[in-house]
C-alpha cells in the first residue's frame, strides 16, 4: 500500500480506507463480510464528488461553453473507459483485493472494476483527508484530459451515425434497451441500435444515453468496415 499511496501522491491517515477501496464484493463474499465489506459505498460516493469537481473545473475553466457541451465533456471525462485508462495508470488493478473467481476471469484488468476502484479512492482520499486532498486527486489525475477533451468537443455519435444513414437515403436509427445489470446503484445498461430492422450495433454504459452512444459508436464502426453501406 505504501507503493500505491506514493504513487497517487498521498499517505493515509486511516490506511484501512484504502483497503477497503481496493476490495471487491467478489473478495467480501467469499469471506463471509457481504457488500458492506467491499467498495461499493466508496465508490457510490466517490461518483458524487468526482460529478462535483469535474463540473466544478469545467465551468471555471471554459466560460464560453453552454451547459450542454460542458455536460457532454463531462460525461467523456467520468465515463466507465476514461476511469479505467486512470485505473491502468495508475496500476490500480494490481492492488485490488479480489475473489478467486474475479482473479480468475481477469478482474484486474477489467474496465467496469477498476473504474469502479477509481472511484472508491477517490471517496477514500476524500474521508481520510478532506475536500481539497480529493480535489487534488481529481485534477491530477483525472482532469488531466479536460483540455483536450474541450478543444476537440464531444463526440455525438448518434447524430453523427444519424447524418451518415440519412446522407445515404435510409431511414432514421432507433434504439433499444437490451439489458441491465449490477446493483441499483450502479446499473450497467446495454443498448442496441437498429437501421431497417437490423441490429447495427449494441454497447454498454453507466446510463442509458452513454449506452446508446457507445451502440452508435460501434455501428458506424461496422459500417466502415462493410465499405460505407
Amino acid at each position: 500500500m505504501k507503493k500505491l499511496e506514493k504513487t497517487i501522491g498521498y499517505t493515509f491517515k486511516k490506511p484501512e480506507l484504502l483497503e477497503l477501496a481496493l476490495t471487491h464484493s467478489s473478495h467480501s463474499n467469499e469471506r463471509g463480510k457481504g457488500r458492506l465489506g467491499c467498495n461499493e459505498r466508496l465508490e457510490f460516493l466517490g461518483d458524487s464528488i468526482l460529478g462535483y469537481f469535474t463540473a466544478e473545473y469545467l465551468f471555471s475553466a471554459y466560460p464560453d461553453k453552454p451547459e450542454g457541451e460542458m455536460t457532454k465533456i463531462r460525461a467523456e471525462l467520468v465515463c466507465e473507459q476514461s476511469l479505467a485508462r486512470v485505473a491502468e495508470k495508475l496500476g490500480l488493478g494490481e492492488y485490488l483485493r479480489l475473489g478467486r473467481g474475479e482473479e480468475l476471469g481477469g478482474g484486474r484488468t477489467r474496465p467496469s472494476i477498476t473504474a469502479d476502484a477509481v472511484e472508491a479512492v477517490l471517496a477514500a482520499i476524500y474521508l481520510d483527508g478532506g475536500a481539497e486532498s480529493a480535489k487534488k486527486f481529481v485534477y491530477s489525475f483525472i482532469l488531466t484530459e479536460a483540455a483536450k477533451a474541450a478543444r476537440e468537443g464531444s463526440h455525438d455519435y448518434k447524430t453523427l451515425l444519424q447524418e451518415h444513414v440519412q446522407k445515404g437515403g435510409g431511414e432514421s436509427p432507433s434504439y433499444r434497451m437490451a439489458g441491465e445489470s449490477g446493483p441499483d446503484h450502479n446499473k450497467v445498461f446495454t443498448a442496441e441500435v437498429l437501421i431497417c430492422g437490423e441490429v447495427m450495433g449494441s454497447g454498454s454504459g453507466r446510463t442509458k444515453k452513454e449506452a446508446e452512444q457507445n451502440a452508435a459508436k460501434n455501428a458506424q464502426e461496422k459500417i466502415k468496415a462493410e465499405g460505407g453501406r
